[in-house]
């Protein structure tokens, strides 16, 4: 398709309006004039079309990449970067700093520089992870753009050819056919040089295309007269007819300015040129088929249909017919009527939108947030309509914050977090740590509550002793998860397995993980092409298993427990191993053999007799070779190639392949846990699960003796393995230096992490909380009970004592989490979300059950039997009593 090029020197709010009316436009700048390149970006907010608007800066470097944010988030849909083989290892750095669907880069000839810069990329990253688009500059397009498509989706490929005989219509439909975008000179396409509604075609100079021609290169259809089918639309897509157009129509239209079409029987057809509804154009494009055009505009009275209604469907309805009618009310409401108050009283309107904004905030059922969510919009669009505000400035705004690069704290401004009195406090509000480039006054600035937080590994800062009760409460939060939508979307998936077997699992597994299965299962002993690992990697598999078996082998309890609890009275407690067990490996984002370690190892010390292991396939219908290698050594039986609530539904109810098993352990996502939880709940099942789970968790507590490269690299451990991950850090008498020295450690060490994307937001939504004695730094883990807390402290073993609640614990500097992870023998699978309080992490005793047993003798039963009978009669349950008296009553003849 047609992209518009414009060196930025040219660049004017008309031509950026007229061209992105049809096509994308790609502004071009050359040099790194600042102030230059910052005036395009406040230009960019004012577009109504800024989201069709990419920009290429040809000699980028690191001095601007604080006005390319600023671009980005201005709303520039791409920021394209110059490269070449001998700058790409200065500009790597630079684009991997922004979102890849936001960054491309332009490569110039010859085909081998392409090549090499294009494998490189692949080399740092993937190159689909890095940018999202590639723009060639060349003059021997078909071989060019034939290396290129080998190397890269053609759909994010666009030509900026040199030679101009390339720059037309023609050339434009041959790359389209490759579904490969072309630019062409702004100069090459006729722009009128003023705006006319005129209903008279004008005739393009010599020299010059015309814009609807470059548009309709692209287009196909099958009708006879060469009409192409066109849906117009509204600003919020909502269909008002639809008509035909031609290459003549299109090119009125953007001429104009309004929808102009063809008509089979009248020709050019100018909407509104007798009737009044005259159409203002916002926007032309196409269908992927390239074979219906969509025309956007904003339709003035009476409407677009011939009946005099706003489309052709009929009536609108939700939230734009809800708009229409307050439009409608503000023009004839009565005077003194609610309807007019609303529109004419402020203080009455402003009092409506607070009372349903506190009225939703307190809604909990799903229908009462609903209806509460009514009356706010309801109220918020009589705002609108009093202001002169349409739906379309409401949609404006939305798109350009979907396009910022930046992100906002998500923190409330103090007067609703509860902390207005502590404005003029130093750390009342979060903070963002200084570097140790900058006085030691970070501490003392407090940033507005809406300053966008980058997701740039920063760290946000707490005082704990003068944040508010309330605030304090809201740190030891998790994030809300809604159960009752999670709860509805598993329900129909354990529906499906319980009544189709195995072929619900497969059917699962095709549709949520993109995998074709034959069979749901593996059945030991598993052939030893599953298992082709390395022996580096084998050898610390094996280590592992070492350590972890010796300590679970040591935690089970393998003699009875016997205690005479009075003369010919013996109590005794013996432990049996769970039959069967599933054990749940999950997979997704990262390869975890080292919980198929986790959980095989306890389950073999503890003599279960069956060990069911369920895991997701890869994307070519196997497992991972690591997870198989540990599964032969733990003695599983069958491996169910599946994962999320499939897996655990076909592990508590059985299918023909997967055997049905007595509990089931193991961490996962949100649906896997919401299964766990709903198939324990169901009695028919008789599964029980280890633990409810959460994501992963850390928190360190650090004193001035920390190492701050070792503190960083414990958050990190734990920021990199989800968005959601949470990540906290408590300081105990630490200086703002201090501080700021584990922050440039974390920005240091996460942004070389291959998962950085993931960490980001993970260190993002995380925070630090100042103590000033190791007593409230307790007091405070004590209450968030973490899943891991990892200890950097002077005199770290002597504060393991005020441990109370976590799920394992990491003392002094040279305890990384991660042995914890993998091999120090201790176990990872640890309760989070806080259920450190009142669960334990997974142990031997995890896949044991206790059984108690007593024996009482002729002696026992004469000195015990009067207490029992006693105490049953005090509840009323004879037939107890008589069990009891029937023996005395023989025992006491003799």
């Amino acid at each position: 398709m047609l992209v518009v090029e414009i060196p930025i020197e040219n660049v004017s709010a008309d031509n950026l309006d007229y061209f992105a009316l049809a096509s994308e436009v790609l502004v071009v700048s050359k040099n790194e004039n600042l102030d230059v390149l910052n005036s395009f970006a406040e230009l960019l907010k004012t577009r109504p079309n800024f989201n069709k608007i990419s920009f290429l800066i040809s000699t980028p470097s690191e001095t601007i990449l604080e006005t390319i944010t600023k671009i980005l988030d201005s709303g520039a849909v791409k920021v394209i970067f110059s490269v070449s083989s001998t700058t790409i290892d200065t500009i790597l750095p630079l684009i991997q700093q922004f979102p890849a669907a936001r960054v491309g880069i332009e490569v110039s000839e010859p085909i081998s520089d392409t090549t090499s810069i294009i494998q490189k990329l692949s080399a740092s990253n993937t190159r689909e992870s890095v940018i999202s688009k590639i723009v060639l500059t060349t003059s021997s397009v078909p071989t060019f753009s034939e290396a290129l498509v080998s190397k890269s989706s053609s759909e994010n490929v666009l030509l900026r050819p040199t030679k101009s005989d390339l720059i037309a219509p023609e050339f434009l439909k041959s790359c389209d056919a490759g579904r490969i975008d072309v630019a062409v000179p702004y100069s090459k396409i006729y722009q009128p040089s003023e705006f006319s509604t005129s209903a008279q075609p004008v005739e393009v100079p010599s020299g010059f295309f015309s814009y609807g021609e470059f548009f309709s290169a692209c287009l196909k259809t099958e009708r006879s007269d060469g009409l192409f089918t066109t849906l117009v639309a509204d600003e919020f897509n909502v269909a008002l007819g639809v008509v035909y157009s031609s290459e003549l129509s299109i090119s009125e239209s953007l001429r104009t300015r309004t929808g102009v079409y063809m008509s089979r029987t009248r020709g050019l057809w100018y909407k509104g040129a007798t009737s009044g509804a005259v159409q203002k154009l916002k926007h032309i494009d196409v269908d992927c088929d390239r074979d219906t055009v969509r025309i956007i505009v904003e339709q003035t009275a009476p409407g677009f249909c011939h009946f005099n209604t706003r489309t052709c469907f009929g009536k609108d309805d939700g939230i734009t017919g809800l708009a229409d009618t307050l439009l409608s009310r503000k023009q004839s409401a009565p005077v003194g009527s609610y309807t007019a108050r609303l529109f004419n009283d402020p203080k009455l309107l402003r009092s409506k939108i607070m009372e349903e904004a506190e009225e939703l905030c307190d809604a909990e059922t799903k229908e009462d947030i609903a209806w509460e969510t009514a009356d706010l919009i309801y109220f918020a669009l009589v705002k609108c309509v009093s202001a002169g505000v349409s739906l379309a400035d409401v949609e404006r705004h939305l798109d350009s914050r979907t396009k910022k690069v930046t992100r906002r704290a998500g923190n409330a401004k103090p007067k609703w977090s509860g902390e207005a009195s502590k404005l003029s406090e130093t750390v009342s509000e979060p903070t963002t740590v200084a570097p140790l480039s900058t006085p030691a006054v970070a501490t003392q600035a407090t940033p507005k509550a809406e300053e966008p937080k980058k997701l740039d590994f920063s760290l946000t800062v707490y005082n704990l002793s003068d944040v508010s009760a309330q605030k304090r409460k809201e740190l030891l939060q998790r994030p809300i998860m809604n159960t009752d939508v999670i709860m509805s979307r598993v329900a129909p998936i354990m529906k499906q397995v319980r009544e189709n077997g195995d072929a619900g699992i497969l059917a699962c597994t095709e549709k949520f993980d993109n995998v074709k299965l034959s069979s749901p299962v593996l059945k030991a002993p598993f052939d030893s092409s599953l298992m082709q690992i390395s022996d580096a990697v084998k050898k610390a598999i094996d280590v592992a298993y070492d350590n972890i078996y010796k300590f679970h082998d040591a935690q089970a309890d393998k003699s009875v427990l016997s205690v005479e609890t009075m003369p010919g009275v013996i109590c005794e407690r013996f432990a049996r191993p769970i039959e069967k067990v599933g054990i749940y490996v999950p997979g997704g984002t990262a390869v975890l053999p080292s919980t198929a370690l986790m959980l095989g190892i306890p389950a073999k010390v503890a003599g279960c007799k069956e060990i069911v292991l369920a895991t997701p396939p890869s994307k070519d219908g196997t497992v991972c070779p690591e997870v198989v290698y540990v599964a032969q050594k733990v003695g599983v039986s069958t491996i169910l190639l599946a994962g999320g609530a499939q897996a655990v539904v076909a592990m508590a109810y059985g299918t023909e392949s997967v055997p049905k098993v007595d509990k089931i352990c193991g961490p996962g996502n949100q649906y896997v846990t919401a299964s766990k939880i709903m198939v324990q709940n169901d009695s028919s099942a008789l599964c029980a699960i280890d633990m409810p789970a959460g994501p992963s968790e850390v928190l360190v507590i650090a004193d001035s003796s920390a190492n701050p490269k070792y503190v960083a690299s414990d958050l990190l451990s734990q920021a990199e393995h989800g968005v959601d991950s949470q990540v906290v850090l408590i300081t105990v008498k630490m200086t703002a230096d201090e501080i700021s020295a584990i922050e440039d450690q974390v920005k240091k060490q996460g942004e070389a992490l291959p998962r950085r994307d993931i960490a980001r937001v993970a260190i993002a939504s995380s925070f630090v909380v100042q103590t000033k004695t190791i007593e409230e730094a307790m007091k405070f883990s004590n209450e968030w009970a973490p899943e891991h807390l990892i200890l950097h402290l002077e005199n770290a073993e002597e504060v393991v004592g005020l441990v109370d609640n976590a799920g394992s614990v990491f003392v002094g500097e040279w305890s990384p989490e991660s042995c914890g992870d993998y091999a120090s023998g201790t176990n990872h699978t640890l309760p989070t979300y806080g259920y450190a309080r009142n669960y334990s992490g997974v142990n031997t005793n995890t896949f044991v059950k206790h059984i108690t047993a007593q024996k009482l003798s002729r002696e026992g039963l004469n000195n015990l039997g009067d207490t029992v009978a006693e105490l049953a009669a005090v509840e009323g349950l004879d037939a107890h009593r008589n069990a009891v008296l029937v023996r005395l009553e023989d025992i006491r003849k003799l």
